[in-house]
């Protein structure tokens, strides 16, 4: 699917890498401009103090007042600022009278002479000041203070500087460690990024973002496209996606994206399948009255179940696709059950050929036809309705396969014809209750009963058996969807269908003791059903 893509752009992997890596070079550049300049701002504050410290230092220096009053003072002045300079660091310490002839500094060629910067603020203002200035011996921060004679009479100037020249060289070692120390988490997050950006591009399964889109629009038009309902709910039982058809099926349930699951049955189902983390099939559902087939099959990743998907149909859909299929299943069933009775005949004619008793083989050949006319003539003559006829039949070959009798009454008779609807609905009934009555007799091989009769306003059918019957306490359950005594899935189906059908048909269902010791089922549909469809119409 990759190949479908020509993407000259970069690809995702490397578009994260490059951004978090500009982003951690911008922060880091930036942080080293603000510690850079916090730095300027720092150092020259401390060197501006220092300066101070100094000038103060020498305007208090008992030997350098003293000397202000004999007739040479350089002589004794500019040894002792040139000490004071060299111990302190300074580059130059000046100090001037209070005409601003220099008395010393480190250039000797410079004593006597006039300083280059004004010296007002300290010898008229008595202020001691800091700043950055040029002088004679370049940019420097310097820090001017008065000096006090013992009278308290102002008579010279301090003034102490410390080139700049001198001091970037200080910053720029300061700049140098910062920005290597800068280089560590640059070269951390940027390692950071493509280890982060590589897992994330596996979690997205390598897939690029135009592709994650393909993908996902796939799926959409994929899930749109599905005729049957497909619906995904979370762990917590809330709806996560719904297809068009899910939409259609459940807008009358109002259960939407994002609603919870609130069928008890349905969230046993699901409860089931998260934790057994299996695949459920063909399930029996009941909601709001209509009866639903339903698939589950779990999200799972990593060992865990993140949700369910459920693949739903209406029973009615069932239906339509498999009445052509149950038609053609009725017959194979009759041809296998035939098959299975006559094989086994035809194995006792076979040996009583052998035997040449040619007497014994021609009455039992003679009974069997009889036995088959006369069932098939029976039918013909006392069912009218082709559907009902034909099952009836087919019970009748299944219980010879099961070696179980099943006798229809003699007495019985049915002239009313139903229309394809009802017939289907009154086959699905008969059916499943013989079916339920010939298991609950197959062990002991044993007897079954039907009857039936249109005398008067109702269709009244009967289906007795001689088994263990059916105890008053578990007659209100058995319609329950997915009640069952059964071993095995997909049981307790039956006769949930069968009450959605009675249901349909408007008639009532009835449970008593048969005749035979078991249970007895009594069917009673009115005639009226067809009549009130017609004027309907």
């Amino acid at each position: 699917m990759r190949s479908l893509y020509v993407n000259r752009r970069p690809s995702l992997l490397a578009q994260i890498t490059l951004l978090i890596t500009i982003v951690i070079l911008v922060s880091t550049v930036l942080v080293c401009i603000l510690f850079s300049a916090m730095v300027d701002e720092i150092v020259e504050k401390y060197v501006g103090n220092q300066a101070m410290t100094v000038a103060k230092l020498a305007s208090e220096d008992k030997i350098i007042v003293k000397a202000f009053k004999k007739k040479n003072p350089s002589e004794h002045i500019q040894p002792v600022a040139e000490k004071i300079r060299k111990t302190t660091g300074a580059d130059y310490v000046t100090i001037a009278n209070d005409k601003g002839i220099r008395y010393s500094h480190p250039n000797s060629s410079y004593i006597g002479k006039h300083t280059k910067t004004s010296n007002d603020a300290s010898l008229k203002k008595h202020q001691s000041i800091i700043y950055k200035g040029k002088g004679v011996s370049g940019f420097a921060i310097k820090a001017k203070t008065p000096i006090w004679d013992n009278q308290g009479n102002v008579i010279g100037v301090s003034s102490v500087g410390f080139l700049v020249s001198n001091i970037e060289k200080q910053i720029n070692d300061y700049r140098i460690k910062i920005i290597k120390l800068s280089c560590i988490p640059f070269l951390i997050g940027a390692f950071g990024a493509f280890f982060i950006a590589r897992r994330v591009k596996r979690l997205i399964f390598g897939l690029e973002p135009e592709e994650i889109s393909f993908l996902f629009e796939e799926k959409e038009a994929t899930l749109e496209s599905i005729r049957d309902a497909t619906v995904t709910v979370n762990v917590e039982k809330y709806v996560t996606s719904m297809n068009r058809r899910a939409r259609e099926l459940f807008d009358n349930l109002h259960l939407a994206i994002g609603g919870e699951i609130k069928n008890v049955r349905l969230g046993q189902l699901i409860d089931q399948a998260i934790e057994e983390q299996c695949v459920y099939s063909n399930q029996s559902l009941l909601l709001d009255g209509q009866q639903y087939i339903l698939d589950l099959s779990p999200i799972v990743r990593k060992k865990e179940v993140q949700g369910i998907v459920l693949t739903i149909r209406t029973l009615s859909q069932i239906e339509e696709l498999t009445e052509e299929l149950s038609k053609i299943k009725m017959f194979s069933d009759n041809l296998r059950a035939q098959n299975h009775e006559f094989l086994n005949k035809l194995n006792v004619i076979y040996g009583l050929l052998r035997l040449k008793k040619y007497e014994h083989v021609m009455q039992m050949i003679s009974s069997e036809v009889k036995e088959r006319q006369d069932i098939i003539s029976f039918l013909m003559s006392s069912v009218k309705d082709p559907l009902i006829a034909a099952c009836l039949l087919g019970k009748i070959n299944r219980s010879k396969e099961l070696d179980v009798t099943l006798e229809i009454d003699q007495d019985s008779n049915l002239t009313s014809t139903l229309d394809i609807e009802d017939a289907k609905n009154v086959v699905s009934i008969l059916g499943n209750l013989i079916d339920n009555a010939l298991e609950a007799v197959r062990e002991h091989k044993g007897h079954v009963l039907v009857s039936f009769t249109d005398v008067g306003n109702d269709l009244i059918f009967e289906v007795e058996d001689d088994g263990q019957g059916i105890s008053k306490e578990v007659e209100n359950m058995i319609f329950i969807d997915g009640y069952t005594t059964k071993k095995g899935e997909n049981h307790g189906i039956g006769l949930t269908i069968v009450k959605r059908s009675v249901e349909l048909l408007k008639g009532e269902l009835y449970i008593g003791k048969s005749m035979l010791q078991g249970a007895r089922f009594t069917l009673v549909i009115p005639k009226l059903l067809n009549n009130e469809k017609e004027e309907s119409i």
